[in-house]
């Protein structure tokens, strides 16, 4: 036995029937003398159900699971080539994979005989962003054991294809406004004006959406500090929950062996009851034996003493007789 089998058949369970099974395995392994695994297994962490849920459509659907991670790859592919088109259309794709597969979750767990919540489904979804995020929660992912659901990184793809739009929409055009003849000297300070202050249009415009992107890159830093305190927040209250439930199972252990002592010691109560009324029934009887005997030794003692007295008697009669 080692450590990914006991995981392997532990994230398989529902979260409702984990931490009995983990804490189960830990005494079963800690009897054959294995501490340091038993000390291992007894670290795994109950899923949450977006988690299980998450782990359920791998070991159920594994071809998609695979699919899943090589459109990752592809999305980050794009993204890192500033690919606009390609950015577009895979993102597209990525939609309908994510919430295809984040319903086909549910329906698992249905079958499962665990029915999650709508909001259960939208972590699996996030999870699965994660993981088309980042090739590391892909291979965490891919494991099925995943003991709370992924949080994606703020920005992607869905800034991709901005970055991507804003890259192409910069690339410099050829110029089409040639004249074919010789403009006026008037037109032609005229046009210089006018070129000049599209110039400055242009670069107002260029400061504006460069605050604005900086505005967004600043909330979307804010809105990323948000997400991590609160996941943490939600991390802290799983793990909290999971010791919660650790002190419970063991004062219900605690509880049914101090159960079955004392229905042990009930027992040997009753066995001391019957033992002593049988002792007491036996000292009665020998009690009555003993009396009995003690009148039959002092009648046969009587007998003895006034059979002895007769025959002394006799004994002085035949005296003056033969005299």
């Amino acid at each position: 036995m080692d450590l990914d089998t006991v995981a392997d058949e532990l994230y398989a369970l529902p979260p409702g029937g984990f931490t009995a099974a983990r804490d189960e395995r830990v005494r079963s392994v800690r009897a054959e003398g294995d501490r340091e695994l038993a000390e291992r297994i007894r670290r795994l962490r109950r899923p949450t159900a977006a988690a299980w849920a998450s782990n359920l459509l791998v070991r159920e659907q594994p071809d998609e699971s695979r699919r899943l991670l090589q459109l990752g790859a592809a999305l980050r592919q794009a993204h890192r080539d500033l690919d606009g088109e390609q950015l577009r259309e895979l993102s597209a794709q990525q939609r309908q994979v994510v919430w295809a597969l984040a319903r086909q979750a549910r329906e698992l767990t249905a079958r499962a005989g665990q029915r999650v919540s709508e909001e259960v489904q939208r972590e699996v979804a996030e999870t699965l962003h994660a993981v088309l995020a980042d090739p590391d929660a892909g291979e965490t992912w891919i494991r099925g054991r995943l003991s709370k659901a992924l949080t994606p990184p703020t920005g992607f793809p869905a800034d991709a294809g901005a970055r991507s739009g804003a890259g192409a929409g910069s690339r410099a055009r050829p110029d089409s406004a040639v004249p074919a003849e010789p403009a006026s000297p008037g037109r032609a300070g005229e046009g210089a004006r006018g070129q000049v202050a599209d110039l400055d249009a242009a670069r107002a415009r260029r400061r504006e959406q460069q605050e604005r992107l900086a505005q967004a890159r600043q909330q979307a830093k804010e809105a990323d500090r948000e997400l991590r305190a609160r996941d943490k927040e939600r991390t802290e209250a799983h793990d909290e929950q999971d010791r919660a439930e650790e002190r419970q199972h063991r004062a219900r252990e605690r509880v049914a062996e101090l159960k079955e002592q004392l229905e042990e010691a009930a027992r040997e109560q009753r066995e001391a009851d019957e033992t002593l009324r049988a002792a007491r029934g036996r000292l009665r009887e020998t009690e009555r034996a003993a009396r009995r005997a003690r009148r039959e030794a002092e009648s046969a003692a009587a007998r003895v003493q006034q059979l002895a007295g007769g025959t002394r008697s006799g004994s002085s009669g035949e005296g003056p007789d033969a005299g």
